[in-house]
Order: C-alpha cells, then structure tokens, then sequence
C-alpha cells in the first residue's frame, strides 16, 4: 500500500472511519492521548486547535471525530514522525481540516501568528531529561523525555499562541503536579479544572488531566476521580464510553 513504508502498520481507530499509520516498533500513541481528548472535547464550535508534540496525530484525529472544531494544526519535531502523521491526514482524506507542521515548538511564533488560538492540546514528553530508562531508541527518547522542549517551554509557547482567555489541556504525571501548576501560574496560565487518573480502584494516581486559562481569574475545579480498569482488569464503563464502546 503506497501510504505505509516498511515496518509501519494502519490501526483503525474505531471512529468516523478514521485511520492512523504507526510504526511497528516505535512509539505508538496510548491511552492517555483518548483520555485528553475526551477532557478537551468541548473546545467551542469552528475553533482552532493548536496540538503541540502531536506524533502520530492521534490526538488530532480523534477532536475532529469528537467534537467541532475548525481545524487543527499539529507541531511535531521529528521529521520522520511528522511525515507520517502527515500521511494519515492524507489517508483520512483530512488535509483541509488537520495540518502537520515539521517544527519545534520554541519556533511556533516564527511560523504562525501569536495571541490566536481558541485551545491547544498536548501530550507532552513526561520526563526531565536524565530521569529513567533512557536505553531506547532516539524516536521514543525524545518522544518520552524533554529533549527538545521542556514543561516550561510548552507552557510559555501556549501562552503566547493562545487567544486571550483561550484553554490548554494537556495529560501528565501526576508526579509532575507541582511543576506544572507552578510553571502555569508563572507564565499567566491559570488552571481551571484538573480530573486524576488512577489504574483501578485500588491504585494511586499516575496520570492527571489539566485546563488552564490564558490570563484566567483563580479558581480551580476539582472534578470526579476517573478510574481506567474493574477489579477484574476489564475496562470501566466509562472508559468504554470514551473508546465508544459502553456496555449497555
């Protein structure tokens, strides 16, 4: 098939007969990426989403299927993986509503105008570098540790691009809170709501979902736990829902 190179497979992504191109062996994206973009599903109608480290596009995708937004650019540094992403846009017949830019995103003022969009979306790399398993390939490396921009820099370049009173939501470790909520506050990001993620019900938090508000007013909205598997290993029924496949 012209659209996949050696070593790469199609998945279907089970919604709007939207399909993405993955490597075999490299990073794929996971559920904390569907779990941002139902968190982030209610952008206003015909806004435009920025998504900043969008590797394979997932969270691109799954906006477009999920809620109405106008169109979404996503910034990718690693030309092998933007040129795949950029691919699965092609191949979702895509090109009008979803963009792949090949950049860094400390140069996202260089590229596109600042102060001007409605929300942005991130995923970004969970770990400081020289913290963890670091015996990976470069592709997940980087993907993985903040090798080419750091937690401070993807919130000042969210800062900068967004509308005032615009919304960045991004996924994290729970471990990283307190970096995160001082780093936004620092750089006039205000958070807004913030939703804790935990394996099971036994389990303690490791994933954690945040909005926060370009020059927003201090209040911060708690909400419910969201728990991913039954003590059994199955899915919740909520998780199942946002895959679009709650029991009845």
């Amino acid at each position: 098939m012209d659209n996949i190179k050696e070593n790469e497979r199609i998945d279907d992504l089970e919604i709007n007969n939207f399909k993405i191109i993955q490597k075999t062996d490299g990073f794929c994206f996971g559920i904390d990426s569907v779990l941002l973009s139902d968190f982030s599903k209610n952008i206003k109608k015909n806004g435009e989403v920025l998504d900043l480290g969008t590797g394979t596009g997932i969270l691109g995708f799954l906006l477009l299927a999920k809620s109405n937004v106008k169109k979404v650019i996503g910034i990718e540094v690693q030309k092998e993986i933007a040129d795949m992403a950029n691919r699965s846009v092609k191949l979702n017949k895509l090109q009008d509503k979803f963009e792949i830019i090949n950049a860094n995103i400390k140069d996202l003022d260089k590229i596109l105008p600042i102060d001007h969009y409605d929300a942005i979306v991130s995923n970004p790399p969970y770990k400081q570098i020289n913290s963890g398993k670091i015996n990976e390939n470069l592709t997940k490396l980087i993907s993985r540790h903040e090798i080419e921009a750091s937690l401070q820099d993807f919130i000042k370049v969210s800062f900068k691009m967004l509308k005032d009173k615009g919304s960045l939501f991004i996924v994290h470790r729970a471990e990283r809170l307190v970096d995160i909520l001082s780093q936004m506050r620092l750089n006039k990001m205000e958070p807004k709501r913030i939703r804790f993620v935990y394996s099971n019900y036994e389990s303690e938090s490791k994933l954690v979902l945040i909005e926060a508000v370009k020059n927003g007013k201090p209040f911060l909205k708690t909400e419910k736990p969201l728990y991913i598997y039954n003590s059994d290993g199955s899915y919740t029924n909520e998780v199942l829902k946002i895959y679009n496949k709650e029991l009845l």
